[in-house]
């Protein structure tokens, strides 16, 4: 059994298909599937079922891919950080995080860390859910996700560093325009535009407000929190969204962003495998990003 049997073998189980690891990994099919074979007469037990669409892990391969993930994670950051401290103050620093997060959390912190660390790399990665950043942690994609915090999920470590009160974002004609804050209750009837089925957000969203015992109607769904933003201050419809810095001031004389004071803040922050053994140059950025989101 070696490194890349485990490679090779969580690689298909993540992808499920032995023809796109060996696309991605530049071999052929029948290289994958000696990898996997490999393994399997070592343990003497089928790992994955193939199918005519592609292969699944068996019993026994969920718990070798379980294991596999979580110890090549752990070797590739070792690694990665012994390179660091071979090249001094060089490197790289991998986050992973929704498409808008940079913008709204991040730029000041990028710009700050680029001018006291200027020969490091910063690597960002876009997810389209948390499930997929904790994934790539597990994978060791990453060092560092930004992600909205939610439960407890197992070998990762959460930390909040910013709390976001809910707003309902109309436009500034919306008859709701002018009120100083609306209540669980004013959306019964409401047609709003919807964040992503998969997002931590619209969960935590859904399940405040049917606790109130409202079930509003979503006329739409949209990718991120931005777009919600824009299509209600173009008068498209009214948005149950994060209060984002970027949307308020001056620039958007066209949106009211109403406080839902009701409704608990939703909890951003990051996401490790381990504190303690992040790299210095991750722990720096993470350090940066929370100073600069302020208390």
């Amino acid at each position: 059994m070696t490194l890349d049997d485990l490679r090779v073998f969580a690689a298909v189980c993540r992808a499920g298909s032995l023809s796109a690891v060996a696309r991605e990994l530049s071999c052929t099919q029948s290289a994958v599937s000696q990898h996997v074979k490999r393994l399997e007469r070592e343990l003497g037990v089928a790992l994955v079922e193939r199918h005519p669409r592609g292969v699944v892990p068996t019993k026994a391969g969920r718990v070798l891919q379980a294991a596999a993930v979580d110890s090549l994670g752990g070797i590739d950051h070792a690694l990665r950080g012994i390179a660091e401290l071979t090249r001094g103050e060089g490197g790289s620093v991998r986050i992973t995080t929704g498409a808008t997060s940079i913008r709204h959390f991040m730029s000041a912190a990028v710009v700050d860390f680029g001018r006291r660390f200027p020969q490091v790399s910063l690597e960002f990665q876009t997810e389209v859910s948390s499930r997929n950043c904790f994934e790539a942690l597990a994978a060791g994609r990453v060092d560092l996700a930004w992600i909205t915090l939610g439960s407890p999920v197992r070998g990762i470590e959460q930390r909040p560093v910013a709390d976001l009160p809910w707003v309902l974002a109309v436009a500034a004609g919306d008859p709701l325009a002018g009120r100083t804050h609306v209540e669980p209750a004013d959306l019964q009837h409401a047609r709003l535009i919807g964040l992503p089925q998969n997002a931590i957000s619209r969960s935590q969203l859904d399940s405040w407000l049917a606790k109130s015992g409202i079930r509003p109607a979503f006329d739409t769904s949209v990718a991120d929190w931005d777009t919600a933003i824009l299509l209600a201050e173009l008068g498209l419809g009214q948005a149950v969204v994060p209060a984002l810095p970027e949307w308020q001031g001056p620039g958007h004389p066209g949106l009211r962003l109403i406080p839902l004071p009701a409704l608990p803040v939703l909890t951003v922050g990051w996401a490790v495998r381990r504190w303690d053994t992040l790299s210095p140059l991750a722990r720096s950025f993470a350090d940066t990003v929370a100073h600069h989101c302020g208390p």
